[in-house]
C-alpha cells in the first residue's frame, strides 16, 4: 500500500510553498517598483560623489532627477544642469536599455546598451548629437572650477562602444566634441576661440585636440594605454592677446617662455 503523508507534514510544505511565493512576490515587487533613489545612491556611490541625480523620483525603471556635477563626495562645489533629467530602462537579452532625456541638451533622447559581462561591462551608445553649456564642467573640481568655462559643448558619436574587460578599456566608433566660443574667468578675451576633439577608436584608441579658430591656440594628441590616457598639447597665445591670456596659460600646464606644454598620464 502507498504511504500516505502525515498530515502534519503536508501542513508545512504548504506553508513552505506558500512562503515561498510570498518571497517571490515582495523580490518582483521590489524589483519592478524600486525607488528612483536606489539608482541615484548607485551612482553616487560608483562616480565617488561627482555625478548626482538630486531630488530623484519616480522608479529605477523609470525616473526624473536634476543632475548635478559635483568636485566630489560632500563637496559645496556643484553645479545643477538646467531642467530635469529622465530616464527609462527596460531589460533586454543579456542588456540593459537606457533611454536618457535632456530637454535643455538633447534635441533627441540619448539611447544606450549596457552589457554586463563577468569580467566587466560594454556601453554602447547609438548615434546621435547633444549640446551642453560649458559651464557644467565647474562642478567636476579643479582644474575646471578655477578655469571656469563659458561657452558650448556640441557632442556627437558614430557607432561608439566602450568595454572595460579586466581593467582594460578598448573603445570603437569615434566621437567628436566642439567647444564652440570659449571664455573663462581667467581671461578678459571673450571669447578666446573654438576647439574640437576628436576620439578615434581601435586597437590603439586615440584623442586630438585642435583650433578651430581664436587667439588662444591648443593642440595635443594622445592614446589609451589599457585603460589609461596619455595625452600631451601645446597651448599658445596669439601675439596680441598674450597678457590677455598669460594667467590661463599659467594654469593650463608649465610654462616654456610663450608656451604652456600640456601633459595627462
Amino acid at each position: 500500500m502507498p504511504r500516505r503523508s502525515h498530515p502534519i507534514a503536508r501542513a508545512r510544505n504548504s506553508w513552505s510553498w506558500a512562503g515561498g511565493g510570498v518571497l517571490l512576490g515582495v523580490l518582483a515587487g521590489l524589483l519592478l517598483f524600486a525607488p528612483a533613489s536606489w539608482l541615484a545612491q548607485w551612482v553616487a556611490r560608483r562616480t565617488d560623489g561627482h555625478v548626482v541625480l538630486a531630488q530623484a523620483r519616480g522608479t529605477i525603471w523609470n525616473g526624473s532627477a536634476q543632475l548635478v556635477l559635483a568636485a566630489g563626495a560632500g563637496s559645496q562645489l556643484a553645479l545643477i544642469l538646467p531642467g530635469r533629467l529622465a530616464w527609462r530602462l527596460r531589460p533586454a537579452w543579456g542588456a540593459l536599455l537606457a533611454r536618457v532625456d535632456a530637454p535643455c541638451c538633447t534635441a533627441q533622447p540619448l539611447q544606450l546598451r549596457i552589457s554586463p559581462r563577468w569580467d566587466g561591462a560594454r556601453l554602447a551608445l547609438a548615434d546621435g548629437r547633444s549640446q551642453w553649456p560649458a559651464a557644467v564642467l565647474a562642478g567636476l573640481g579643479a582644474p575646471w572650477n578655477t578655469v571656469q568655462l563659458e561657452g558650448t559643448l556640441a557632442l556627437s558619436s558614430s557607432t561608439l562602444s566602450l568595454e572595460w574587460t579586466d581593467g582594460r578599456l578598448d573603445i570603437s566608433g569615434q566621437a567628436q566634441l566642439d567647444a564652440v566660443g570659449l571664455s573663462s574667468r581667467l581671461s578678459t578675451l571673450k571669447p578666446m576661440g573654438s576647439y574640437r576633439m576628436t576620439l578615434n577608436g581601435g586597437a590603439t584608441p586615440t584623442l586630438t585636440l585642435q583650433t578651430l579658430q581664436g587667439s588662444l591656440q591648443l593642440t595635443g594628441s594622445g592614446r589609451w594605454v589599457g585603460s589609461r590616457l596619455r595625452f600631451n598639447g601645446v597651448a599658445s597665445a596669439a601675439p596680441a592677446h598674450e597678457a590677455a591670456l598669460t594667467n590661463l596659460l599659467n594654469i593650463l600646464g608649465r610654462r616654456e617662455g610663450a608656451r604652456s606644454i600640456i601633459s595627462l598620464g
